[in-house]
């Protein structure tokens, strides 16, 4: 097939707002005493170069005037997020957003693949709890590419292994709307009306000339050539 869809994971294919954007929320505060908000973690993601959430915590703590250092906020930020101590982890609070039936569809007219600023093993642990009769090939992690968003190393990568093929790329932050352009994929934009600075990302995306500008995955197909 020489169509492939191409997802971002976070935010897209799974809701993270009780997992990444709350263990950034705590990592921020263990280290400071201070307990960000969600729109200031948006207002952080809608000047690009964020798309990292270690680096993004680490920033936020530094900004409070706390030197700390980034392998420390690393191991805290993981224990969080994967479980450890014998606390469950916030990963587990990922919701899956496609409705029953959405990707077989798209699967008849397109190969699906995901590129994530996750690592793939942690990308692989939602995938495999949501969708494990489901297949996306390529899974392209942060660790399989030298440059990380909005560098365009992921999609170029999934391009040359699928020489002749055409790519859309599916993203919910600016970094992966200039990922897209860098790379000459097209892009959707995802646009969560529970986004709390959403009109500021419709407007990044539509400078960034995405294609389309959703408000979930589930109205995809609308969206799509």
């Amino acid at each position: 097939m020489n169509r492939i869809l191409v997802f971002d994971m976070d935010g897209v294919l799974v809701d993270v707002g009780e997992s990444y954007r709350e263990t950034i929320q705590r990592t921020v505060e263990h280290f400071t005493g201070r307990r960000v908000t969600r729109e200031t973690i948006q207002e952080w993601k809608n000047r690009g170069g964020w798309n990292d959430d270690w680096a993004l915590s680490t920033a936020m703590i530094r900004t409070e005037g706390v030197e700390v250092d980034s392998a420390a906020v690393v191991d805290y930020f993981k224990r969080l997020f994967l479980g450890g101590d014998g606390q469950p982890g916030l990963i587990l609070r990922e919701r899956w957003v496609a409705r029953e039936g959405l990707f077989e569809r798209l699967g008849r007219g397109y190969r699906l693949a995901v590129f994530t600023g996750r690592p793939r093993k942690e990308a692989e642990l939602t995938l495999n709890r949501f969708a494990a009769g489901l297949r996306f090939d390529p899974i392209v992690g942060s660790d399989a590419v030298a440059n990380h968003k909005p560098a365009p190393d992921g999609l170029l990568h999934i391009a040359a292994l699928c020489p002749g093929s055409s790519l859309w790329y599916v993203g919910d932050t600016v970094d992966d709307a200039r990922c897209a352009r860098a790379a000459g994929v097209p892009f959707i934009g995802i646009a969560s009306p529970s986004n709390p600075r959403r009109a500021e990302l419709v407007g990044l995306f539509e400078a960034e000339n995405s294609i389309a500008v959703l408000e979930d995955i589930n109205q995809l197909e609308s969206g799509l050539p």
